[in-house]
Order: C-alpha cells, then sequence, then structure tokens
C-alpha cells in the first residue's frame, strides 16, 4: 500500500475538491469551509475528546453536521461497567457553530441552557471546560481538565472517496494528552492526574457519502515512564493513498501500513465485550490483544439516518515496531476500540 505524505497548501483545491490525498504528522493542509463544492446540509464538522483515567472515564463532543448539530458529554464508570449520557441536539446549524477551521488555533464554544461545552487552547496545550446541570437525571457534572501538548507529533490523513469528487475526510487525532483535572458528578470530585490521565482528540472536517463502515482503535499511557499511544483504522473512504494507523512514542509518530482488527463474535446481547479481541499488521509491527471493559453501544434507527455504534473501552497489550527496529513491550494500556456503521 502506497503511504504518500502530505505536503504544506490548502486542503481543496479551486473545485473543491481534495488537492492532495495522504497523511501528515502535523497539519500539513489548510482546511476552509468556503472551499467546500458540496451542499452546506452535507458538510460535518466535530471536535471529541476522550480522557481516560483508570477506573473513570469522561468524553464530550461538539459537531455541527449540516442539518444536525450535537453537544454531547459521556461519564464511564469502568468498575461499574456502566456509562451515562447526556446530549442535545441542535436542528440545522449549517456552519453557526463556527467550528475551528484549525485544530491549532480557535475555541470551540458552545452555550446550551442544557449542557456547555468549552474546548480552549492555553500556552500549555488545552482546556475542557462542561457544565452539564441536568446530568444523570439531576445529579450533575462540571469539569475543568487541562490537557498538557508539548511539541509531538499527530496523525492527519487526507481521504477522498472513489465515485464521489466533492467528498473528503481530513481528520487529526492528538494522541498522548496528559491531563490534571477535576470532574465532579453527583457532587463528588474525581481527580484526574498526568501519571495515570491521557486524552485523545479526534478533530475531523469532512464531506461524506451516505454509507460507511469504519474501525478505529486508540489508546494513551505511559511505558516505562515515557509517553506512548497509537491510532489505528481504516474502512472510511479510499485510503489507497495512505492509512491512519500510527504508533507515538516520546512524541514521535512511526508510521505503520495496513492493521487488522480481528472481531470475536458478539454475545447473545449483542454486544462485543464478552471476548478479547485482536490485532494485527500487515508488516508485523503492531500485534496485540484487547480485553474488553465495556461497549458503549449507540443505535439510532430512523430509517434515512441510521448509525449503530460499538464503542468499546478496555485494556491492549502487545509489541510495536518503531522506525529504528526498537521493540516495545506494552500491557493493560488503557484505550478503546470501535466498530461504527452510519447511514447519513
Amino acid at each position: 500500500m502506497a503511504q504518500i505524505e502530505l505536503g504544506p497548501g490548502d486542503l481543496l483545491d479551486r473545485r473543491g475538491r481534495l488537492a492532495q490525498a495522504g497523511w501528515a504528522r502535523n497539519e500539513a493542509r489548510r482546511y476552509s469551509r468556503a472551499a467546500i463544492a458540496a451542499s452546506p446540509l452535507r458538510i460535518k464538522e466535530w471536535d471529541y475528546y476522550c480522557v481516560l483515567a483508570g477506573d473513570h472515564g469522561l468524553a464530550a463532543v461538539a459537531a455541527d453536521n449540516g442539518y444536525m448539530g450535537l453537544l454531547s458529554v459521556v461519564w464511564f464508570d469502568f468498575q461499574a461497567r456502566t456509562y451515562t449520557t447526556e446530549s442535545v441536539i441542535l436542528p440545522f446549524p449549517l456552519g453557526r457553530m463556527r467550528m475551528p477551521e484549525s485544530a491549532d488555533a480557535g475555541d470551540v464554544v458552545q452555550d446550551h441552557p442544557r449542557l456547555k461545552l468549552a474546548f480552549r487552547h492555553t500556552p500549555q496545550g488545552r482546556r475542557l471546560s462542561i457544565d452539564c446541570p441536568g446530568f444523570g437525571k439531576g445529579r450533575g457534572l462540571g469539569a475543568e481538565i487541562d490537557l498538557a501538548q508539548p511539541a509531538m507529533d499527530r496523525m492527519t490523513i487526507a481521504t477522498p472517496w472513489k465515485g464521489a469528487p466533492k467528498a473528503f475526510y481530513y481528520n487529526q487525532k492528538i494522541n498522548c494528552l496528559a491531563a490534571s483535572g477535576t470532574v465532579t458528578v453527583g457532587g463528588e470530585a474525581h481527580a484526574f492526574t498526568p501519571d495515570r490521565a491521557f486524552a485523545v482528540l479526534d478533530w475531523g472536517r469532512g464531506v461524506w457519502t451516505y454509507r460507511n463502515t469504519w474501525y478505529w482503535g486508540s489508546a494513551s499511557g505511559l511505558v516505562d515512564a515515557v509517553p506512548f499511544g497509537f491510532n489505528i483504522g481504516y474502512g472510511f473512504g479510499d485510503t489507497s493513498a495512505a492509512s491512519e494507523n500510527m504508533v507515538f512514542y516520546g512524541g514521535r509518530a512511526h508510521k505503520l501500513d495496513q492493521v487488522t482488527f480481528h472481531l470475536p463474535d458478539p454475545s447473545p446481547t449483542g454486544t462485543y465485550d464478552a471476548a478479547p479481541w485482536r490485532f494485527s499488521s500487515n508488516d508485523g509491527r503492531l500485534e496485540m490483544t484487547f480485553e474488553p471493559v465495556l461497549d458503549r453501544v449507540d443505535l439510532t434507527d430512523l430509517k434515512v439516518l441510521r448509525s449503530d455504534t460499538h464503542q468499546v473501552f478496555g485494556r491492549f497489550s502487545g509489541t510495536a515496531v518503531l522506525d529504528d527496529g526498537r521493540r516495545i513491550t506494552f500491557e493493560g494500556l488503557q484505550g478503546f476500540a470501535e466498530k461504527v456503521q452510519n447511514a447519513w
């Protein structure tokens, strides 16, 4: 498989088509909403953060998907194997959410009576501020979390779709963001400390085709006191120019070719948290198993709009080979793997 590295420049050409397909270690391409040739109803822009801290986790998203906006926060209790979600649907935002055109500049600030979200840049990295008074049937949730982002590589990919020239997927995943702060749920404060709490940012902009199935896996943590993590995935668009598979070690990205998710059969209840998973790369540089703990299931079926999400949280163990041939062994690295089928 070709692995074309993106050069600098505009993401889209004058016709609104992807100027170059490929991958990068930074924000190589300039995204402009005004350059898109497709209908505003088809544009999708989102910032998603997931912070995992051992027994607990927090996820938050702000998304402008053209005909539907979404604000959402999820609190995970991995000991109890439960999760609680609070979401707000915004009809036809069509760009009014003013999502930033760069992952490195511009803040996301959404002030809704039910859910206030702010994702701001700071001199040290990023700050997540969340206020949801009605969370958990009135228990309430508040969060202030700082994410450290020193000079470090990320996964960037620009992907087209065959037969759909106006469609594209521009995505950045920033792993290994050490987290510090507090999440208060129902009056109980949970401290997140940077020795065990790490976040990933999923920053995406694009125009998708109607029906897609994708696989995504992500983990971040420490291996022998060195920041280590990975981003893996496939199935979304035409990835013949590059995959999104990367290992991160000490702030540097190590590019992989293709990684396959070997999923077990679902349980009788339809979840994927009853049996271990396996992952393998065609170049032999990433081999690992995954012990699931909790399957966050989100099924929406409105006939015309359908989404079937299984985001499974657990722990990864295995080996990764860096670009210089060094072999990194990791055990119990917290993260998630997901399978998503969408028609929307």
